[in-house]
């Protein structure tokens, strides 16, 4: 189980200058609201950004984490 400060965390570490914001949506810390602000994210498409936060989560899109929302911005 992944606390909010862990998804925080595994995303700031994996993408340069990421800040993060992560709320459990139903407190059962599987499902999360997920905003991202990176200057990493510049010139790339919102897939490309999606899919950065999701490598950044990695096997636990796959076994912790059940669902999530993302939103990315580059400011």
């Amino acid at each position: 189980m992944l606390s909010t400060q862990d998804v925080k965390q595994l995303i700031e570490a994996a993408i340069p200058g990421a800040t993060a914001e992560v709320a459990d949506l139903t407190g059962t810390s599987d499902h999360f609201d997920i905003r991202v602000t990176a200057p990493a994210f510049a010139g790339k498409s919102r897939i490309e950004q999606h899919k950065m936060v999701q490598a950044a989560l990695g096997q636990h899109l796959t076994t912790t984490i059940h669902a999530v929302q993302i939103k990315t911005s580059t400011e």
